[in-house]
This record gives C-alpha cells, structure tokens and sequence, in this order.
C-alpha cells in the first residue's frame, strides 16, 4: 500500500515547503520512499489528485470543535462549515476567529475538539505561534475539492484516503516530552539533533511494534533536517500506515467519535491531555 505523510505548512514558500514522505507498507512492514518538498500548494493538490489506492497521515486540524460551530452559528455539517470558512476567504477567516474572542472569558477564547484534548494538540483556532487555524483553512477544503474520503468524516473516493495525524503525540511516545526541532537557525542546537536522532533509532530499532504493530525501514538522514520537517512527515507516514492496518474498523476512528470535529488517528491518545 501507498502511504504518505505530509507536514503541513498554511504559508509553503522554498524556505519552509510543505514536506511528504512517500513510503510503501508490506504487512506490517513500512519502508521509507521519496522525500518532496512542495513550496506551493500545487504539489499537495496534486498528490491528493494522484490515482489511488493511497492513504495519507497530514498534520494540520480536519475540524474544528463543535462547541465553537454551535457558538459561532456556522453550518452543522463538516461539510457544510469546512466549505463555510472557505468561502469567507483567508482575510475573513482570521478576523471572523479574532471577533470570536473577543469578549469572551479567560478559557473559552480558543476550544479543544475532544480528540485534541485526547492527544494533547492545541486548540485549532489558534492563530498565532502555531498557526493551525490557518492551516485547517488552506488544508481542510482541499480534501473536499480532490474529492478525497475522510474517514467517519466525509465520503469521497475509497481508493484515496486522508486521515488527520498528529506527530506530538508519537514523538511523546518515544523520547517523552524532549524538544526535537525548530524553525529559527539560531535556535538549531545539538541537543535537538540528539533528539531526532535517539527518536528516529528508536523506531528503527522497534519501538513501534507494540503500540502500532509496525516495523519501520527509515535512513538517518531524516534527522539531519533541523526543522523537524522531514522526520515528522515519517511520523504522520507512521500514523497513516497504523490507521490502514485498522481499515476493517474504519481505519482506528475511536470509539463515540464526532463526526463533525473529526479524528487524529493514532492508537495511543485514549485520555485528556494539557494543550502543547
């Protein structure tokens, strides 16, 4: 089976692309492919294009929390707010997010979907630090456009399946709640270098098998990216290969799910976490 992870950037330029890590899944076996770097939104709009069957783990939020869409009064469907936000265009958008807090006790500015509060990701209508906001706004409506599946989220074709993934949670799994990457240059230590390269042994050396029944074939080269970027598209890789082993059980979707927040598909964030 096909399988690609995708690191997901709501601004991709040549300094900071959108990375996808293609990888193949035999059995239980996933073995580490090609390495793109996408510095428009055309080679992701592409890829969700590309004839199946593929399945593909990508870092941003699907959704957004229900508690937000009741308030806010935005349509009751994913569909149906999914297509709402982007019709507001991305000006609209954020000021439509920035209004909404506004006025609003300390606490209930931003809401967590339950599966954030599972895995410990933030709040996807932060717009600032991380951007995930932004990031939902330029990845969710794609996956309507290419008319991909969204599994217990939105039916489009069955051979080309996107799930939502999340790195952190993985990352946490294997080297605890160590920094492993950044952005800035100036801020590109060793000590994060020895990070990647512990979480990155790690999994060559079997650290997945338990939790997500997986062996992993992945070159150390992906922890020379100071970013992050490139192993992080191994682990949503990871998460995506985990979810179509999960196939006949509708891809690892848990267990009283919304459909309207969607899902991070990941076998291990089963209790609430603090917001990272």
């Amino acid at each position: 089976m096909k399988i690609y992870g995708i690191d997901f950037t709501s601004s991709p330029s040549l300094k900071k692309p959108i990375t996808c890590l293609e990888c193949t899944l035999v059995g239980s076996s996933l073995s580490v492919g090609t390495l793109m770097r996408w510095p428009s939104f055309e080679g992701y709009e592409a890829m969700l294009r590309a004839p199946g069957p593929w399945i593909a783990g990508m870092d941003f939020p699907f959704g957004q929390a229900r508690r937000f869409i009741d308030t806010a009064g935005w349509p009751g469907s994913w569909h149906g707010y999914v297509s709402h936000a982007a019709n507001l265009g991305r000006e609209r958008f954020v000021d439509t997010l920035n209004e909404y807090r506004e006025g609003r006790a300390a606490g209930d500015k931003e809401h967590r979907r339950e599966t954030d509060k599972r895995a410990g990701s933030i709040s996807p209508q932060k717009l600032y630090g991380v951007p995930v906001a932004k990031m939902f706004f330029e990845g969710a409506p794609r996956l309507i456009a290419a008319q991909v599946t969204v599994p217990g989220v939105h039916q489009g074709d069955p051979q080309r399946i996107a799930v939502e993934a999340y790195p952190g949670v993985l990352a946490r799994y294997i080297i605890g709640r160590k920094s492993y990457k950044n952005d800035t240059k100036k801020k590109q230590t060793a000590a994060l270098q020895d990070a990647r390269l512990e979480l990155l042994q790690a999994i060559a050396h079997g650290a997945l098998k338990t939790a997500y029944g997986l062996e992993v074939d992945a070159p150390l080269r992906l922890a020379e990216d100071p970013t992050g970027d490139s192993l992080d598209a191994l682990l949503c890789a990871v998460q995506a290969a985990w979810s179509w082993t999960q196939r006949d059980r509708n891809y690892g979707e848990p267990e009283g799910s919304d459909a309207l927040e969607g899902w991070i598909a990941d076998p291990l964030p089963k209790k609430e976490q603090p917001a990272q």
